[in-house]
């Protein structure tokens, strides 16, 4: 038990002098950024993010990170660094800070459509590559988030991955093949929920509630459900099974969702989105 504990406590050290660098410091890298500090994983003043101005790194110092506009300094001050820049700029930044990358480096990639072949051929041989596909929730810890190792990324950086992105939500490993279905489920499936939860509430409103009241109730709906589904581990048409009573009121609405196609509809709206994802990675 006594070296189960030290395990432990070694554990909490190795995270709070860990040393977490973002190359690019937009939206997705603030959402992950914010999810790590609020959960406490990593000190503040042990993140060091870069950017070519600083429209964006404002919102990094009020979280009391520190900055810089030089990507190089980012990889020489961190441990663990975070590609979170535009694709089409990635390999330039890349051919930039490779002369700085060591064999202590992991190198985590959060750049759509770049694979991990790609990364590793245009980094030294040997260096530490995982590639992850976060999603906006990360921000307020309850993303989905999946990620793959490159060859010589092992279990215990993974772990490492894990545990600083478990905070943010959702954490698993997957093939690379699946990164880009995540992409047309997750990443982009944020936007499907707020549309029906739009719907959901004008529904409300065209029925006399006024709609800040509506909104709310929506939006605790949609949170209650996915928490059910998450804490059963039920199948969905099981769920929705439970709620429908012979001659009821949701059989009668659930019918006419299915004369509207909205299971079809939305699985043409995920493949759309996967094969995007696909096209963008061959761009």
């Amino acid at each position: 038990a006594k070296g189960r504990v030290r395990g432990r406590v070694q554990g909490a050290m190795d995270m709070e002098e860990l040393r977490v660098g973002f190359v690019g410091a937009g939206r997705m890298a603030g959402g992950l950024a914010r999810g790590l500090l609020q959960a406490g994983k990593v000190p503040a003043s042990n993140i060091l993010a870069s950017a070519p101005s600083d429209k964006n790194l404002d919102a990094w110092r009020e979280l009391g990170c520190r900055t810089t506009h030089c990507n190089l300094e980012v990889v020489q001050g961190s441990t663990l660094v975070f590609l979170a820049t535009k694709p089409h700029i990635l390999p330039g930044v890349l051919a930039e800070i490779r002369p700085a990358v060591g064999s202590h480096h992991i190198i985590v990639s959060l750049v759509a459509g770049v694979t991990i072949q790609m990364l590793q051929r245009l980094l030294p041989p040997y260096t530490k590559v995982l590639r992850i596909m976060p999603n906006l929730p990360c921000v307020v810890q309850a993303g989905a988030v999946v990620f793959s190792r490159g060859s010589s990324a092992g279990d215990k950086e993974c772990a490492l991955l894990r545990s600083l992105l478990s905070s943010c939500g959702l954490c698993e490993e997957v093939p690379e093949s699946h990164i880009n279905i995540h992409t047309g489920l997750s990443g982009s499936g944020v936007a499907y929920v707020y549309l029906f939860a739009e719907a959901l509430a004008e529904g409300a409103v065209k029925m006399g509630m006024p709609g800040a009241l509506a909104s709310r109730i929506a939006a605790q709906t949609l949170l209650g459900a996915a928490k059910m589904l998450l804490e059963t581990g039920e199948h969905p048409a099981k769920l929705r099974g439970d709620v429908c009573t012979p001659g009821g009121t949701t059989i009668y609405a659930l019918h006419q969702l299915e004369k509207g196609a909205l299971r079809a509809t939305v699985m043409d709206a995920v493949e759309a989105a996967t094969n995007r994802a696909c096209e963008m990675a061959k761009d």
